[in-house]
């Protein structure tokens, strides 16, 4: 068995009583102090995540937005120096290779993020399309990435940086110094809240995260593992590549037909073609959200019952623990995914109650 790679601040996390588990062949924290502590500080506080598993690659050189045009769903040609903007890899098919974020930094140099999971498989995508004069560079190993995370993390994280924060807008990034290190600082995230990203050098991580802990103390910040990572995500409607989407699941049917630029300036891509006719026709199922109607919890890969007959199988499932609900993604087919639907999940043997809802289930107030 290979052994699991480790973060720039795995001896952090051990020396913070984090209680570690393989994650996609890394060794990452699940939890420190609970994941419903965890969670909870992340809506109504600060969390701090390490997500420094997560890949990047640049893409530079005079071809990089033509090459980036023609491999990602969303038109990059709507960017400006300092945004970012979520998209995906499509492939001929439709369906995601991946999804992604593409941060441009200049006219010339854009950085790419990629799923940990699918660094290599992404890498390799993109690298038998590179076109002459076009740099492509997996930066991968040359950054450790830290998500904080809520309400107050403007707050916390302003008093490390002269940045100014509030001139850094949703999906924007600005780079500065952040705790004494260089860093780029991007309004982004997984979980549904406020907060930042923070690319550093790996040497530089350990000491950013122990003073950006430190800031966030008297706030009521946590340091938070993959588990509230995901009950957080779940509750805000954002998707995991292989569960909720993957190589068999086109972009329209996963409701992602937002990121799906069909604007003639955006010209040819992977995929168009297939996407435009989903788009045009409209996709045989959807990816709609649920909540339990009588007691039980939906996990990944229980069946999901329509009529009677089990017609997929639920996709991301959990309780969450800020709704204090039980709640769950699945495909349905479009003629009977309408909000109010009723359906059943297959827990164990016992088909337990459930009915389709609007997502997101938690959307934070503005």
């Amino acid at each position: 068995m290979a052994e699991l790679r480790k973060t720039p601040l795995n001896d952090v996390h051990r020396e913070s009583g984090a209680r570690m588990v393989p994650f996609g062949g890394w060794d990452m924290p699940v939890e420190y102090s609970g994941l419903i502590a965890e969670h909870n500080a992340v809506r109504t506080a600060a969390g701090l995540f390490d997500v420094s598993h997560m890949g990047q690659f640049e893409v530079e050189g005079e071809g990089a937005l033509a090459f980036l045009q023609r491999v990602t769903a969303n038109n990059v040609a709507k960017l400006v120096d300092g945004q970012a903007q979520y998209s995906a890899l499509p492939m001929p098919t439709g369906c995601p290779v991946d999804d992604v974020i593409v941060y441009r930094r200049s006219a010339r140099r854009f950085l790419v993020v990629v799923n940990a999971a699918n660094i290599e498989k992404d890498w390799q995508w993109l690298l038998a399309q590179q076109p002459a004069g076009c740099g492509l560079h997996d930066l991968s190993d040359q950054f450790a990435l830290l998500a904080l995370q809520g309400p107050k993390a403007a707050a916390i994280l302003q008093g490390l940086t002269p940045i100014d924060l509030a001139t850094v807008a949703f999906y924007h990034f600005a780079e500065g110094r952040v705790g004494g290190a260089e860093a780029i600082v991007a309004r982004t995230g997984y979980t549904g809240e406020d907060g930042f990203e923070v690319f550093v050098a790996p040497e530089a991580a350990p000491a950013l995260w122990r003073a950006i802990v430190g800031a966030g103390r008297s706030h009521g910040l946590l340091p938070a593992g993959l588990g509230a990572r995901d009950t957080l995500r779940l509750e805000a409607r954002m998707m995991l590549y292989g569960n909720d989407m993957d190589e068999t699941t086109s972009l329209i049917e996963a409701g992602l037909g937002w990121i799906v630029s069909l604007d003639e300036a955006k010209g040819e891509f992977n995929g168009r073609a297939a996407l435009a006719e989903l788009k045009a026709k409209g996709a045989p199922r959807k990816l709609v959200g649920f909540e339990m109607v009588e007691r039980g919890i939906p996990r990944h890969g229980y069946p999901v019952v329509l009529d009677g007959e089990v017609v997929s199988a639920v996709t991301s499932g959990t309780f969450a623990p800020f709704l204090q609900k039980s709640i769950g993604l699945a495909y349905l087919p479009t003629a009977r995914a309408a909000v109010g639907t009723e359906l059943a999940i297959d827990i164990r043997g016992r088909r337990i109650a459930a009915r389709v809802v609007p997502t997101p289930f938690y959307k934070r107030p503005r």
